[in-house]
Parts: structure tokens; C-alpha cells; sequence
């Protein structure tokens, strides 16, 4: 096995953060990718192979562990190494170090695969590829494995009227600015889970009457996310999003969004998230109030996953 090799320096930015006061999800994202980048150009598949080749690496399937806070002004280093190499693809390994602790802060687990930039068709690895990439085969830590979710095959690809036929909730609907977009026009990763964040408070209001802008003591967190990202939307396009509840526990619950593109109602991407709540004076997470819990409960929709 080899070392993991650093992909990516940096620190936390305050527009990075939340109402929480600790970076948004998105952003953690965001670094990952940065890392992928540079990750890429290390394995041959750099800006230059892009330009020649009009192809580069995508995620298909992300695994997110959010282990500890990074709030303003914190500095850290991405590290990364390979897990799987196939021939269409690679299981990469992602982890967001403070520079100063130590401390694994995040961990991330993807999916990756060659793909044309416009036609978002999939590319074999060239040999050199997979061979660069056998050199850098470490071994998944504990910290960075799956926790509170269960890593399955994705569920068939939903539609619109499906997420509507079983009550989830309408949480966000926009259209995609071209600022949301990368050099092609297709949504950024970032993006996907910022829609997701962006959607988390009415998400709040309607299931349970909370509104995050009269509780400042009170707030949330998430611990774990997977996404499935099933198609590539573009600027101009308008999509729309679904969430529900899949299981509640005394101080954990997970929520599944489904996102579409609300003309053709197709499915955009599937996600879920292990979250909590979460005391801002102590930072601490809190056991969910019984009588929250209860209604909670009652939220709980069958079929729901990635």
C-alpha cells in the first residue's frame, strides 16, 4: 500500500460558512473536487489532457463523512490515494486535515470516471492511467468508512410524480445560473449539494414548524451524506426538489432528497444525509425533543434511498 499524497491547501473562509457558523457542506464539496483536480493531473489526466482530449474525471457516486466543525479562519490540506481501479473508473479516497491539529476533519469516498466534457459519455482509463493509478492504492481508514449509512446499489432512477406520489415535500426550485456552471455549462458538484443545503430550512418549516432565523441558539448538523449524481443539467435549467424522512432515531435522523429537472421530470441526482441537532453555545449534538420526535415519526416514508 502507498501513502496518501496531499491534493490541496487552503483554509475556511467566512462567506464559506453557514447560519450554523461552521463551513456550509457545499464547500466541503468544493475542496474535495480541487483535490480531484490535482489528483487528475498526478495520474496524467491534467488540463492539458482535458484541451487534447476533451475528457476528464467526474463523480458519479460520493460518499461524505463530516467528522469535526471547521469554522472561520481554519486552515487545512487535503490528502488523497486510491482505493479501486477498473478499467472504466476509480473508487477515490479523500480527507480534509486541519493543518494546525492533525484532525481529520471530513472524509470522502468517489466514484470516478473518465467522461467527454460535452457529451458526458464514458471514457476507458487509458493504461497509463490505471498504471499511475496502482501506485497510489492506499487502504480506507476507519474514520473514513461508511457509518450511519448503508452503501447499496442505487435504487432505480425516480421520476417527479413518483417523489409527489409519496409526499415529499417541495424544499427548493430555482433555475441554474450560468455563475452555478463549469466551462461547459453543466451544474458543478458544488452546486448539487448547495441546492440541497439551500433547501434544508423549509425543509424545517414544513415538517416541523422551525424557522432557523428565530432560534439562534439551536441549529443542525449534518454527519454523513451520499449522493448519486444520474444527469448533468445545464444552465437555464430549471429543477426542483424533493425531501423526506427516512428514519428518526433519539438524536439522529435521515433525510433523502430527490432533485429534478422539473420540465422533463427526470431525476437529476439521489441523496441522504444522517444529521442532528445541534446546540450552538456548547457545539454539542442534542437528543430531538420527545414530542418533536413523535411528529417526526409520523413523517416516515417507506421506499425512500438513493
Amino acid at each position: 500500500m502507498s501513502e496518501m499524497i496531499e491534493v490541496a491547501r487552503s483554509s475556511v473562509q467566512t462567506w464559506e460558512s453557514d447560519q450554523m457558523g461552521h463551513m456550509n457542506v457545499q464547500f466541503y464539496v468544493d475542496k474535495a473536487g480541487q483535490g480531484l483536480a490535482a489528483l487528475a493531473l498526478r495520474l496524467g489526466v491534467g488540463p492539458r489532457f482535458a484541451r487534447a482530449e476533451g475528457a476528464r474525471f467526474f463523480v458519479r457516486d460520493h460518499h461524505v463523512r463530516f467528522l469535526r466543525e471547521q469554522r472561520p479562519g481554519a486552515p487545512f490540506f487535503i490528502r488523497a490515494g486510491i482505493l479501486d481501479v477498473h478499467d472504466f473508473g476509480l473508487r477515490v479516497y479523500e480527507e480534509m486535515v486541519n493543518t494546525v491539529s492533525g484532525e481529520v476533519a471530513a472524509s470522502f469516498i468517489a466514484e470516478v470516471e473518465l467522461l467527454d466534457e460535452e457529451s458526458r459519455e464514458m471514457k476507458p482509463l487509458p493504461a497509463k492511467v490505471k498504471t499511475a493509478a496502482k501506485a497510489l492504492v492506499v487502504e480506507l481508514p476507519v474514520h473514513g468508512s461508511p457509518r450511519g449509512l448503508e452503501i447499496y446499489a442505487p435504487r432505480p432512477s425516480p421520476k417527479l410524480a413518483d417523489a409527489d406520489g409519496m409526499g415529499m415535500v417541495r424544499t427548493w426550485q430555482g433555475e441554474i445560473d450560468a455563475a452555478q456552471c463549469d466551462g461547459q455549462g453543466f451544474l458543478t458538484i458544488r452546486h448539487f449539494m448547495g441546492i440541497v443545503s439551500d433547501g434544508i430550512p423549509n425543509l424545517l418549516a414544513q415538517t416541523s414548524g422551525a424557522d432557523r432565523s428565530k432560534t439562534p441558539s439551536v441549529g443542525g448538523a449534518a454527519l454523513e451524506y451520499r449522493f448519486v449524481y444520474r444527469r448533468h443539467p445545464r444552465a437555464g435549467d430549471v429543477l426542483t426538489l424533493r425531501s423526506g424522512l427516512k428514519n428518526v432515531g433519539p438524536k439522529i435522523y435521515t433525510w433523502c432528497h430527490w432533485l429534478f429537472d422539473l420540465e422533463t421530470g427526470e431525476a437529476i441526482a439521489t441523496a441522504e444525509a444522517v444529521a442532528i441537532a445541534l446546540d450552538l453555545t456548547t457545539r454539542k449534538a442534542i437528543a430531538i425533543p420527545d414530542e418533536m420526535r413523535a411528529n417526526l415519526e409520523t413523517l416516515v416514508i417507506e421506499g425512500l434511498g438513493v
